[in-house]
């Protein structure tokens, strides 16, 4: 479920629109002059000279419309600015779009001249795993730009529906001089607003009234450049942005509620599946029966019914107008064998239901990528997902059929630490995810080594628990013969790119509660060193983390997936006409990031070590780089240490 009122436009990181009966006024403001900006912005391609987006909220034959009016002009600073001479806006089923103007000014004697845009297109908006939706984008092709031309366009939307008015981000790729959000509503309507990241309230506010109506502004100037950087939480953890909505109107008297708490906000969701699997489906019921047959309890009845969904219904997104936020019958889902998310914790909770189990039920949760807890914003915003939840006498398991690898019992790792808004009926519950603890998630290895002179010859055996495995089983896919094989051999490769994968074999590949297991067997060319009579010899053949570093200059939180953790144990059998000259020391590491323990035995004839790793923080927060780093540093250090075997 991917709210439409969040339209994206090209070149920006944000999730905004922009202002058409604003154009005429923002057009009239003086603008400097590119020899002006050039002094101080010399060393960047494009410079937005003003983002502006209004809202018109007012009663119209007793009914709320909201018209939304966007503005925004550029200015190309350098030759390579020039390619940029594309923008998009979009618009959807529920948000209508009424009319929209662009085109370019360039210098022409000394005097500003417009060329209007005449070429644009209009395609389908992709998004990431959305299989359709009714985004419509329209692509704008900016003619004669030349250092110093600016793009200017303004559009005019309007959105259905009150409940579904959007972010207002205040940044862009570009530096920014003028960024602002005005609402202008008439007396008897009642707004509110959240503002994020601020924290030195930077955003001006100003309230005035004219002609009847309040105007509210915010306003932010001089708007540095957005850096986004890899494995960013993404851009609502923090670029400041604000959500405006509609908390109340009147008509005729009488005060209509449209949001203000979790419990409204509720109501409106609720308007969508108050319907929803009234009508008794033989086929499905008996499915459901079928599955369920001769189990005893409801968890073994939840968990038959979650992999019957996650194994013959397939997971495709579809977004068009109101079908972004119903979730549809659970026959059609079944008789179609395809569904959303929604669907698929429709499908759940029907059978579930069929099945005698009346404790499953549809509930919403925003994606990890949305930072807001319900009583923070309790707007269609705070949330984007929606997936089915057992209550198993209070203790709550979450069913996001959407992850096909992901086992009974764990929640899809992308909804770990949200809240779930759970749907009782006429009333609901929130519920905490948890973070699924990094032991949950282990691989464990041990690798057999002996040595032919220089050549490691090997054996081993990996399994993978939890996200580790649900991760690895997602991207090998139904991949066969060669292309398995390759992604095999990258997942176990060790020491070098002279590893030579000879066989191996897979355990557990379909079922969902046992590790994922590879056994293989292998060689690796020249990667002990023979030195007079002694043997160098490196036993970290995998060196976890060693390459994630984070820039010096890094602004933005590092976002993993999941707590991870390994525990590797490598035995090397010492050729009979050696013996151990050196034993490299071992090491340990507890700190609030990261937990390490690296020991080094000598028994028997056998060399050990065993490499015991786990992460303890699923969003490293800026205080926490320098120790990220530190760790780092010292793990680096500990791999390059040799064991040196020598000649008797």
């Amino acid at each position: 479920m991917i709210q439409m009122y969040l339209l994206r436009l090209n070149k920006k990181c944000l999730l905004a629109v922009l202002p058409l009966m604003a154009l005429q006024a923002t057009a009239q403001e003086k603008t400097g002059s590119f020899t002006d900006y050039k002094k101080t912005y010399n060393d960047v391609n494009e410079l937005v000279i003003s983002d502006k987006s209004s809202y018109d909220i007012f009663v119209d034959n007793k009914k709320l419309r909201v018209l939304q009016d966007n503005y925004y002009e550029s200015m190309i600073m350098s030759e390579n600015g020039i390619q940029n001479n594309q923008e998009n806006f979009s618009y959807s089923e529920l948000v209508k779009l009424n009319e929209y103007e662009a085109f370019s000014v360039v210098n022409d004697k000394g005097k500003d001249r417009k060329i209007k845009v005449t070429q644009t297109n209009e395609k389908q908006a992709r998004q990431n795993s959305v299989f359709y939706n009714d985004v419509k984008e329209r692509q704008l092709i900016f003619p004669n730009l030349e250092a110093g031309a600016r793009k200017v366009y303004s559009v005019q939307t309007e959105f259905l529906d009150p409940f579904l008015l959007q972010s207002y981000v205040f940044g862009s790729n570009y530096p920014m001089l003028n960024s602002t959000l005005e609402v202008r509503t008439d007396k008897d309507i009642t707004i509110g607003y959240r503002i994020f990241n601020d924290p030195n309230n930077s955003i001006e506010f100003s309230k005035t009234e004219k002609k009847g109506k309040f105007i509210y502004r915010w306003t932010l100037k001089d708007v540095k450049a957005v850096k986004m950087e890899p494995n960013n939480p993404g851009f609502r953890y923090f670029i400041p942005h604000i959500n405006v909505y509609v908390k109340d109107y009147t008509v005729d008297a009488k005060k209509i509620n449209v949001l203000d708490n979790t419990e409204k906000l509720y109501d409106y969701y609720k308007s969508f599946t108050k319907n929803l699997n009234k009508t008794e489906d033989a086929d499905l019921k008996a499915i459901a029966t079928e599955i369920t047959s001769g189990l005893t309890t409801d968890t073994e009845k939840v968990k038959r019914i979650f992999y019957w969904v996650k194994d013959n219904i397939k997971y495709i997104a579809f977004e068009n107008g109101y079908e972004g936020f119903i979730p549809r019958e659970a026959a059609l889902v079944c008789k179609r064998k395809f569904g959303d998310c929604k669907d698929m914790a429709s499908i759940i909770s029907a059978m579930a239901n069929y099945a005698g189990v009346k404790s499953v039920t549809v509930s919403w949760i925003g994606t990890r990528d949305i930072p807001y807890s319900y009583e923070e914003l309790s707007t269609p915003a705070v949330d984007n997902h929606m997936i089915a939840v057992y209550n198993d006498n209070d203790n709550y398991v979450f069913l996001d059929a959407t992850d096909r690898e992901t086992r009974y019992g764990i929640p899809t790792a992308f909804i770990q630490g949200k809240e779930a808004l759970i749907s009782n009926g006429d009333t609901y519950k929130i519920i905490n995810v948890p973070v699924v603890a990094a032991e949950n998630n282990e691989a464990v290895e041990v690798v057999k080594l002996s040595l032919d002179k220089e050549k490691i010859i090997g054996s081993g055996s990996v399994s993978y628990n939890g996200y580790s495995r649900s991760n690895i089983l997602a991207q090998i896919g139904d991949a066969s013969n060669k292309t398995r094989f390759e992604m095999i051999k990258s997942l176990v490769l060790k020491g070098s790119n002279k590893f030579h994968l000879k066989d191996y074999t897979e355990a557990n590949v379909s079922d969902r509660d046992k590790p994922y297991q590879v056994n293989f067997n292998f060689e690796l060319d020249d990667y002990a060193m023979q030195v007079d009579k002694e043997l160098y010899i490196n036993l970290f053949m995998d060196r976890m983390y060693e390459k994630l570093t984070l820039e010096p200059d890094r602004v933005t939180a590092f976002d993993l997936d999941y707590l991870s953790a390994y525990n590797t144990r490598y035995d090397l059998t010492i050729p009979q006409n050696y013996s151990v000259k050196y034993l490299p020391e071992n090491f340990s590491l507890d700190n609030a990031v990261m937990k390490a323990d690296f020991k080094y035995t000598n028994t028997a004839g056998v060399v050990s070590l065993v490499a015991k790793i786990q992460l303890k923080k699923l969003l490293l927060q800026k205080d926490d780089f320098a120790l990220w780093t530190e760790s780092i540093k010292k793990l680096k250090s500990t791999y390059t240490q040799t064991l040196i075997l020598t000649e008797k």
